[in-house]
């Protein structure tokens, strides 16, 4: 008996797969918590998600939500160089993006 060798001790353990996380969903998650009715990408990569903290992430997440519906461009922000979105709310229990 001391040379019996078990075969399911020598594997290793199964890995866990990361959700993948669609940051256009969690920024829309996000934005259902924040209080004002504009959001710039400023206040995005400063205040929203980890996930949002570089600019082409969050204007890529941003531009999503704008092709469902979920936030308007203002034609005239306060200044030129801004980009800036109006929310568009919904009373929805669990808004989705459809990518």
């Amino acid at each position: 008996m001391p040379n019996e060798k078990f075969t399911f001790a020598d594997e290793p353990p199964p890995v866990k797969e990361k959700a993948k996380v669609d940051p256009a969903q969690k920024l829309l998650d996000w934005l259902q918590r924040w209080h004002k009715p504009t959001i710039t990408v400023r206040q995005i990569r400063i205040y929203g998600p980890h996930i949002m903290k570089d600019q082409r992430g969050a204007l890529d997440a941003a531009e999503i939500l704008v092709k469902n519906g979920w936030l308007n461009p203002v034609k005239k922000p306060f200044r030129r160089d801004r980009i800036e979105w109006q929310i568009v709310r919904t009373p929805t229990l669990s808004p989705t993006v459809e990518l």
